[in-house]
């Protein structure tokens, strides 16, 4: 036991680093092509260009950290477990990559992509879940008790379940280190879930995810130098929904989605067609973009504003009160499931 949560440790800590290092190289190597930079809107007047598609970094670092650890599971400890589930979590984390990959260069202002064809797009993420049958068919309900869907599950359910994850994480974006930050508190529920069930090898694939989100983060907080682009939010979404769905922890997973959820519902009154961002004055305070809330970020934006004494709410307030609601329902989440 000592041994195998001395390698867990070891692939936290590659994770991180190696985040760190490639998200380091992506900024300087990015620098030099203009369809591979970003204006961040909510800073005044210059807007400053930044990079973006960090979720390549991550990718990386992920698929890395867990190759390795199979690697030290198979030939050091002889005791490979759950290998068909592992590495259909790497393939889905490759595919959200690839998708969000080409999103981000067609996107930003000039994107033929959009509407339903984004969703469309996210179909193939769902595959590697349903060709192995992830998760259980049979599911509770109030009232109507314990329901078997059979085949339905994995062929219906499953992929309806990871393209609205995989979505919904894209849409509760555009703040400095907001969209790493909400990924960071989902998965340290969803690997607190899982130790409390006694699923140790989830617990490992969601120590990585946080490490490698940990060390994109050191680049991505205000002032970014790196955004995620959709690269990353399809790949928090894609990976969230298989964990929930192997891990059988979907009822609490659902609760920590809310605010996703709750996006969508809003986004849903522009039709889709509101920005997040805020309108920044001279010191980069936020002022409502829109009379009406189409957004979290526009409603933490009003909130913060009558609650803060000096009425100015900047980017870090607004990144920071969203990811507490976070942290709250990932609480909430925990405790129901005990």
């Amino acid at each position: 036991m000592f041994v195998e949560i001395f390698f867990s440790i070891l692939s936290f800590i590659l994770a991180f680093f190696v985040s760190l290092g490639l998200t380091k190289w992506w900024i300087k190597i990015s620098r030099g092509h203009k369809e591979m930079l970003q204006p961040d809107m909510n800073k005044y007047k210059s807007k400053p260009t930044i990079s973006k598609a960090g979720g390549i970094a991550v990718t990386i670092a992920i698929v890395l950290s867990i190759l390795v650890y199979i690697f030290f599971k198979t030939f050091i400890l002889h005791s490979p477990t759950h290998e068909i589930e592992t590495l259909s979590i790497v393939v889905t984390l490759l595919l959200a990559c690839f998708v969000g990959f080409i999103d981000d260069i067609f996107g930003w202002g000039k994107s033929s992509i959009s509407g339903y064809k984004k969703i469309l797009m996210t179909i193939p993420i769902a595959i590697p879940l349903m060709v192995i049958n992830a998760g259980q068919s049979i599911m509770a309900f109030p009232f109507l008790g314990a329901i078997d869907f059979g085949i339905v599950y994995p062929l219906i359910i499953v992929p309806l379940a990871i393209i609205g994850t995989t979505n919904g994480f894209n849409l509760l974006a555009g703040f400095n280190g907001m969209e790493a930050g909400l990924g960071v508190v989902s998965f340290a529920g969803l690997g607190i879930l899982a130790y409390m069930t006694g699923q140790m090898w989830l617990v490992l694939i969601a120590g990585v995810i946080v490490s490698a989100l940990l060390g994109f983060l050191v680049f991505n907080k205000n002032p970014a130098k790196i955004f995620p682009g959709n690269t990353l939010t399809y790949i928090i979404g894609g990976l969230f929904g298989s964990l929930a769905i192997i891990g059988n922890m979907e009822k609490a997973a659902l609760i920590i989605f809310i605010p996703f959820i709750l996006e969508g519902f809003l986004k849903l009154r522009s039709r889709f067609k509101a920005w997040n961002f805020g309108i920044p004055s001279k010191d980069n305070s936020l002022e409502s973009r829109y009379k009406k809330n189409y957004s979290l970020t526009h409603i933490a934006l009003r909130i913060l504003k009558k609650i803060k004494p000096s009425h100015k709410v900047y980017e870090n307030d607004i990144t920071y009160f969203i990811i507490s609601f976070e942290i709250v329902l990932a609480i909430i989440a925990i405790i129901v499931s005990i």
